[in-house]
């Protein structure tokens, strides 16, 4: 599957950019979030640990929360501050990605292809995706999950359609 160029990201207290401005010479990996679930706030600790792993490969790495800028800040707490993250309130990027259950785990290329991805939290088809990275990356393997880490569980619908928020 390969993206398009002109999809628009939107990094917290930034202008827009394009997918191609943000992968122009490294790869990007993005973990997909919604704020307003249980199931996002779950995974936050390994989701973040994870991505910490390849702050210092020769790749990009970013929470892509399905919120404005304000509601991805109070989620994300500290997070927020420490990764690069990218607001989607519309969804439209979780739909250019073909995210199917957030949360996500997306492995993009520099040639905007989807290299690996994973829905839901399914720790042995994220650890396939870091996994494949790691070797792109020639990086250390991320090893989860740990103890604390959640058990395995399916994600909400990436469309939104099951949240309600009063």
């Amino acid at each position: 599957m390969t993206l398009p160029a002109d999809l628009e990201l939107h990094p917290i207290g930034g202008e827009a950019r394009s997918l191609e401005e943000m992968i122009s010479f490294f790869h990007l990996v993005v973990v997909a979030i919604d704020p307003y679930t249980y199931e996002s706030s779950w995974i936050l600790p390994t989701a973040g640990r994870i991505l910490s792993d390849f702050e210092e490969a020769d790749c990009r790495v970013a929470w892509l929360v399905t919120a404005p800028e304000d509601d991805a800040t109070a989620f994300l707490g500290p997070w927020a501050d420490r990764i690069l993250t990218l607001c989607d309130p519309d969804r439209s990027a979780v739909a250019a990605l073909g995210i199917t259950e957030i949360p996500a785990l997306v492995h993009i290329g520099t040639d905007r292809t989807v290299v690996g991805r994973a829905d839901g939290w399914d720790p042995i088809a994220w650890r396939s995706v870091t996994d494949h990275l790691a070797t792109m990356m020639s990086w250390s393997r991320s090893i989860f999950p740990k103890p604390g880490d959640p058990a395995p569980f399916r994600g909400t619908p990436a469309d939104g359609s099951a949240v309600t928020v009063d």
